[in-house]
């Protein structure tokens, strides 16, 4: 199986490149402009999603994650959910590229087979990027007037962060 993993990659541009050529297109100049096209969006995505990393490990340093994470604790013991994952919870619906950072943090804290790394990997699997997901989508639609959209979205959210919590809970405990 490791042999196949290994080769899988070249195998693909190579037929990517077979492909071409029997198109007679020119998969250089495509294969260049995809990736301008990925390095655009990565400048573009990359001032927010640093700025969101900074503001979480700011709250981490400062201690005010802590001072969430206590003052939500009850609620989240409540209902199941690892109080270690508040952040996780907080900042998945804006960004899911900080929610994985936060997820990767997480299991290299308390381990990927502990109760709380197997429930951030299932909440990053669970969960959507709320906010980022309805403003593409009602923007390319040109729709300005949500409605109940954001409501329903974040109450779907809790349900996954808690359907996470608990099956993590009932299939590994």
């Amino acid at each position: 199986m490791e042999a196949v993993t290994d080769y899988l990659v070249p195998l693909i541009l190579f037929f990517t490149m077979a492909i071409a050529l029997g198109r007679q297109e020119n998969a250089y100049d495509r294969m260049l402009g995809g990736a301008k096209q990925g390095l655009r969006l990565m400048a573009a995505i990359a001032p927010s999603l640093i700025l969101l990393l900074t503001a979480v490990k700011m709250m981490q340093s400062s201690g005010a994650a802590e001072a969430v994470g206590g003052l939500l604790k009850p609620a989240f013991t409540f209902f199941g959910i690892p109080p270690e994952t508040v952040l996780l919870v907080l900042v998945r619906p804006f960004s899911g590229s900080a929610a994985l950072a936060l997820g990767a943090e997480l299991m290299a804290r308390y381990g990927v087979d502990s109760p709380i790394g197997r429930t951030a990997a299932v909440m990053l699997g669970s969960t959507e990027t709320t906010f980022y997901t309805i403003s593409v989508y009602f923007g390319a639609a040109g729709i300005q007037k949500t409605r109940y959209t954001l409501p329903a979205a974040l109450f779907a959210d809790f349900v996954g962060f808690w359907a996470a919590s608990l099956t993590t809970m009932l299939f590994f405990s």
